[in-house]
């Protein structure tokens, strides 16, 4: 009898089934140093416990989207092994900071299954929270993958096709306990513009790009213990290329965001995201962003900006999608988010 796990298929999904991901993690400043030396992270909330203090928390927390890395990482045995591509999130909510010393687990919930024309694969939408060792949710998030048949003569399940909200609000927003920017110091951190400086339909060049390399994206996705073949393993792809983390690329344009946007300290709410166009090692990673809304908070000098995140692999800036709709061949990410900032 087989030990080995050759992890889910398609026809292995059920609505309604709740799964328990093995492994739990327990981070520690480790994470924000080896986050630090893979990415260009600089904001200044997840760089210092002095600042961290000032601004009402206790210590410096994990950063927000290494959190997320964290409580994925943990679903992809389970989730996404299989899978041909991650096809998008909405829903996300970071509710509580991750700090050093947490240890982190993760569940999904089956909300949304159909099989695509071919029969060959099928849509998979789980919900997935990642809680604490207090049981606490930290994160809570909605993704869906496109997930290989094991049998092609498996008959399609019912489809189901969850609602899902085409942004939060700011009212769905969770600001972290005691976050207070009143007496925010903007010299450390880096650049004076606060909440009132950006204007709804603003878009900002993010100038600096990053080439990414072989080795550093696979050290990345080790560190995740995202375990998904086509990241490692040159012969899991036809081109015989290894795939860069979609996550890799979402934290390496949100550190280049820094330039422009380093008051935006926390990340609170993910609207969606699509991976338009694969990354491979080579590829020289540039962003730009756009501001798509604005909040207040009831939190003390605290507001919110909506925010849309692009990566790009060359290509002119602000350039998104072609005259078919559909995304222009140097687009790798387009990311709606909100983020913390003082006023």
């Amino acid at each position: 009898m087989a030990k080995t796990n050759p992890g889910r298929f398609f026809e292995d999904y059920t609505v309604g089934e709740t799964i328990y991901h093995a492994v739990p993690r327990t981070v520690s400043g480790g994470e924000r140093a080896l986050y630090h030396a893979l990415y260009p992270a600089r904001h200044a909330l997840y760089s210092s416990d002095e600042f961290a203090r000032s601004c009402g928390l206790p210590a410096s927390p994990l950063d927000d989207i290494a959190a997320f890395h964290v409580v994925f990482g943990k679903t992809v045995p389970d989730i996404s092994l299989n899978a041909l591509a991650n096809l998008g999130y909405a829903e996300g909510r970071w509710l509580k900071p991750v700090y050093p010393g947490d240890t982190i687990h993760s569940t999904s919930e089956v909300i949304g299954v159909k099989q695509n024309s071919n029969g060959k694969s099928g849509v998979v939408w789980v919900r997935t929270r990642g809680r604490n060792q207090r049981d606490e949710v930290v994160l809570d998030y909605i993704r869906w993958a496109m997930v290989r048949k094991r049998d092609m003569n498996a008959a399609a399940p019912e489809t189901v096709i969850p609602t899902l909200k085409p942004a939060l609000g700011a009212s769905d927003l969770v600001v972290p306990e005691g976050l207070d920017f009143t007496n925010y110091d903007f010299t450390l951190a880096g650049e004076p513009h606060r909440w009132g400086d950006y204007a709804i339909g603003e878009k900002i060049d993010h100038v600096d790009g990053v080439t990414v390399e072989e080795a550093e994206h696979m050290m990345a996705t080790r560190l995740w213990q995202n375990t998904a073949k086509v990241h490692f393993d040159v012969g899991s792809r036809p081109d015989e290329q290894r795939l860069i983390y979609g996550g890799h690329v979402i934290s390496m344009a949100r550190t280049l965001s820094f330039n422009g946007l380093a008051n935006a300290q926390v990340v609170a709410g993910l609207n969606g995201g699509t991976h338009a166009n694969p990354c491979y090692a080579g590829d020289t990673i540039k962003a730009w962003s756009e501001v798509l809304d604005k909040a207040e908070t009831t939190a003390p000098g605290v507001g919110a900006l909506r925010l849309r995140l692009v990566a790009t692999k060359g290509g002119e800036p602000f350039t998104l999608k072609g005259e078919d709709g559909k995304y222009l061949p140097h687009v790798m990410l387009d990311l709606d988010y909100w983020a913390l900032i003082p006023r």
